[in-house]
């Protein structure tokens, strides 16, 4: 069953509206932030240094050491977390260089679609 005339710009304004979005998507999954290698380490190490201080405090009886090895914990969670403030992108992620780069050459997806149908209802 073909679609409607309705149908098929509906389907086209989607497919539009995809594609100009979808270069937003892969430019900028974070906002454009990422994570910085150097936090995650430091944060690594400081999660690290926290649990045995937690550990220390719990097998001691020390109350203090545990609750500072806990916060040390959170500290480092924190900080391998936090993004970048210079808002740069990773180098793996590279914008597309015009709105025609980004648009693969040939039939669009919904000639692909229909193409696809044709076939389909041909082989019936």
């Amino acid at each position: 069953m073909p679609l409607s005339e309705q149908e098929q710009r509906l389907l086209d304004e989607m497919e539009r509206h995809l594609m100009r979005n979808e270069a937003d998507v892969v430019t900028a999954p974070d906002g454009g932030r990422s994570l910085s290698y150097r936090n995650i380490v430091y944060g690594t190490i400081l999660v690290l240094l926290g649990l045995a201080g937690l550990i220390v405090g719990v097998a001691l009886q020390l109350i203090v050491v545990g609750v500072i090895g806990f916060v040390v914990m959170l500290g480092g969670v924190v900080l391998a977390v936090t993004p970048m403030r210079g808002g740069t992108v990773s180098p793996s992620v590279k914008p597309p260089a015009t709105a025609s780069a980004a648009r693969p050459s040939g039939p669009s997806f919904m000639d692909r679609m229909n193409d696809r149908w044709d076939r389909r209802q041909g082989e019936r």
